[in-house]
């Protein structure tokens, strides 16, 4: 939903030349964006029926990157749901490989650049995220196969579907009795339909106690590190950092 959200933003600016946020500059030059690092802060789960607004926008990031920022809110009160930030550089779509920005498109962009943060710049997840091992990790999942459905416009595997996949070897309990409040995913290699993936997950850190409901940055009651490879030959798609609190109802 927010990636669409931001390339609808991008067309509707007149910046894109399709529905993939590719500008003209771009597609004279056969390139495309792809996502290199996504952050989400989850302060409360929309129920069923709310109506949410969401809103976007881009700005640089270095000398070869591009920022894309969300604010989810509550359509009537206004309140915050959720808020992300990702960065995002080009890649050629014939070669696969990543490419400069070149300054013929940096200056069609520039114009509707927003110098605005929707994470805290203090709060924003610059640490590494280490690498799972069969020896590290404590929970797999075997055999994920991508679908049709999983794939996107430039035929790989669409970034949502990475969140699914990684949830695959959470623990249940972990699931049931917990919420996801933070997410942090860096993005490695591409994924295609013919791929057959693991995930991977292992526990860092646990907090025993009573923590502040009411403090939106309470300190997380469990922190996981993830891993989705490639089951054949271990190449590495995406790591991720999670943060969960325990739900109400089982404190």
């Amino acid at each position: 939903m927010v990636q669409d959200t931001a390339l609808n933003h991008v067309s509707s600016l007149g910046a894109s030349q399709n529905d993939l946020g590719v500008t003209h500059e771009m597609d004279l030059r056969k390139l495309i964006w792809v996502v290199t690092r996504m952050q989400v802060q989850v302060q409360r789960y929309s129920k069923r029926g709310d109506e949410i607004e969401v809103d976007t926008w881009f700005d640089t990031a270095g000398k070869n990157g591009m920022r894309i920022d969300w604010i989810i809110r509550d359509h009537y009160t206004k309140e915050i749901i959720a808020k992300a930030t990702s960065t995002w550089v080009i890649m050629n779509r014939e070669t696969r490989r990543l490419s400069k920005i070149p300054e013929e498109v940096r200056q069609e962009l520039v114009p509707f650049c927003f110098n605005r943060l929707a994470i805290a710049r203090e709060e924003i997840d610059r640490q590494k995220i280490h690498k799972l091992t069969d020896a590290t990790a404590e929970s797999f999942r075997f055999g994920v196969t991508p679908g049709w459905n999983d794939m996107d416009a430039n035929q790989h595997v669409n970034n949502v579907k990475y969140i699914r996949w990684i949830l695959e070897s959470v623990p249940r309990e972990v699931l049931k009795d917990y919420k996801m409040t933070s997410m942090t995913l860096e993005f490695r290699r591409e994924c295609t339909q013919s791929d057959l993936l693991e995930s991977m997950t292992s526990l860092t850190s646990s907090v025993i106690g009573a923590s502040n409901n009411n403090s939106i940055n309470r300190k997380p009651d469990l922190q996981y590190i993830h891993l989705l490879r490639l089951q054949d030959d271990k190449a590495e798609l995406v790591r991720a950092r999670t943060e969960w609190h325990l739900k109400r109802s089982h404190k």
